[in-house]
């Protein structure tokens, strides 16, 4: 599922080099949680979400392919580059 995210989001944005997925297990769900350029989350959210809605759409076809649950979130790089306290 992961090379399938980044498969996809590589062909996206316009820094491929800055994409990166986190994998995290919550209970019976997996979650991936998708970390892009700030100049990319535009292409990755899309008009309405368009976007972001169909990346989810997919991986939840793979994941039922595959008997698994899958939860995507899309990381704002604002609340990353602040420093936890």
């Amino acid at each position: 599922m992961k090379n399938l995210l980044e498969f996809i989001l590589i062909h996206l944005v316009e820094h491929p080099e800055d994409v990166k997925i986190t994998e995290r297990a919550a209970g019976d769900t997996t979650q991936y949680v998708i970390h892009v350029h700030p100049e990319d989350m535009g292409r990755v959210i899309g008009k309405g979400g368009s976007v972001i809605q169909a990346i989810r759409n997919i991986s939840r076809i793979r994941a039922i392919k595959e008997g698994i649950r899958v939860h995507i979130v899309v990381e704002d790089p604002r609340e990353a580059e602040q420093p936890q306290a």
